[in-house]
């Protein structure tokens, strides 16, 4: 019997391709074909290249992605907006041509030494404007009766010491609240001591206890200048929301594409022992994509709604323009399925692990909705001018914080969520029309 002979078939290796053409049927005595065993197929090399490679690659690209975010925002961080506020109208001490609230405020916008704050000059009502619309970060507020405080410690001795207000904004940010924090604490207390100098040189009689207390003369008050309700997250609500209307969008398309390509015929269907493979389908790709698109379109308004339901009902998450937020919700998810569901037409098989890069990988340490964006690295910068997650986190904030301003973000977030949306529709369509045209076909049709 010669090598050929279908009666003696040298056994198959189970890696190799399946055929194109189905055998002939063997005679019904004929020995069942061995089985493959695992002890085995774990000693071919080419089973572990691909995998090994793959897994490698996506633990070090998620390490470096997102600790490279949030590993140094001290070190990273570069002009985040704070306000300055001068409303000093006292006169002048005497012997100096401008009132102590100038100087210092001169003093600061004047300092070189550091690119990590950019200080904006704005009056009392400017500062409170831009607090509420979430454009700075914190604000330094010098009062009126500032220059007559200092000079009341010299000449009356009084106990009360002048202030200077430090004010938050943990709208933006547990975070980036702490950090513009930070920097108007240290402005205000080199201000006390700058001052204090002053004070120590032009009195040189005074006791030690005087001394002590004009050399570092003011007192730094820090108070919430844009406040949050009770269950805001201390304002984190704003991101895990986002985070929660990416997801959805996210899974939600992916589900959806699973599903409609195991119904047609396109996918096997496997839950636990039991394994399935419906009759093919005669489809082309577009009308896949189309199939996928409507049903994502129609599922998203339940998820989207269960979202809010979830949040604003059971857990009573401090919420307010409801029907708005609804409405931001069910846009912001379906944008998402949008895009996925291009992604994963243009791509395939690994189409899911794109859209994941996009969506999830490369959105979180570039949404600026925890560590802020002054306080990242450039690359993260660039990617937040386009990353949904940013854009649709800046919406979410606006609603959720800053009473529904569009120049609080809002406005570009629903700019930005058209402009996905219409990007994924021609991207996908392109793509599909593209394949369907060259006549690349998804499977063989399956017999019913």
């Amino acid at each position: 019997m010669t090598d050929a002979d279908p009666q003696d078939p040298a056994p198959a290796d189970p890696r190799d391709p399946a055929p194109a053409a189905s055998p002939a049927p063997a005679p019904p005595d004929a020995p069942a074909a061995p089985q493959a065993r695992a002890a085995t197929l774990v000693r071919h090399p080419k089973l572990w290249v691909l995998p090994t490679i793959l897994s490698g690659l996506l633990a070090l690209l998620l390490s470096l992605l997102y600790m490279g975010g949030i590993v140094n925002p001290q070190g990273d961080l570069k002009n985040l907006p704070i306000a300055l506020v001068n409303g000093d109208t006292g006169k002048p001490l005497p012997g100096q041509r401008q009132n102590l609230g100038t100087q210092i405020a001169r003093s600061i916008l004047a300092d070189t030494s550091s690119d990590k704050a950019e200080w904006r000059r704005l009056s009392r009502a400017e500062a409170q404007d831009e607090l509420d619309s979430g454009k700075v970060y914190g604000a330094l507020v010098i009062p009126p009766d500032f220059t007559a405080s200092v000079a009341a410690l010299t000449t009356t001795g009084a106990a009360e010491r002048p202030t200077i207000t430090v004010l938050t904004n943990p709208g933006k940010g547990s975070l980036g609240s702490s950090l513009a924090s930070q920097i108007t604490t240290q402005a205000a207390h080199q201000a006390s001591q700058t001052i204090g100098r002053q004070l120590v040189q032009a009195a040189p009689r005074a006791t030690a206890t005087d001394r002590l207390l004009l050399a570092d003369p003011v007192t730094v008050a820090t108070q919430v200048g844009h406040p949050l309700g009770s269950r805001s997250g201390l304002g984190l609500t704003a991101f895990y929301y986002t985070l929660l209307l990416v997801l959805a969008g996210f899974m939600g398309a992916n589900v959806i594409s699973n599903g409609v390509d195991t119904s047609l015929g396109y996918a096997d269907n496997e839950i636990g022992p039991w394994h399935t493979r419906l009759p093919t389908v005669p489809i082309n790709r577009t009308q896949t994509l189309l199939l996928k698109m409507a049903m994502t379109a129609v599922i998203t308004l339940i998820t989207a709604s269960l979202v809010m339901l979830a949040c604003v009902a059971f857990l009573n998450m401090d919420a307010t323009h409801l029907p708005l937020l609804w409405i931001y919700s069910y846009c912001a998810a379906l944008a998402v399925g949008i895009g996925v569901q291009a992604i994963n037409a243009a791509f395939g098989g690994i189409g899911q692990l794109v859209s994941m890069f996009v969506f999830i990988v490369l959105g979180l340490p570039s949404s600026g909705a925890t560590v802020p964006l002054q306080a990242v690295p450039g690359f993260y910068r660039f990617l937040s001018h386009f990353e949904p997650m940013r854009q649709l986190s800046d919406g979410v904030r606006a609603i959720l914080y800053f009473d529904a301003r569009g120049d609080a973000g809002l406005s570009r977030s629903w700019l930005m969520i058209a402009i996905g949306a219409v990007v994924g529709l021609l991207f996908g369509f392109a793509m599909t029309v593209y394949y369907d045209r060259k006549g690349h076909k998804r499977l063989t049709p399956q017999p019913a």
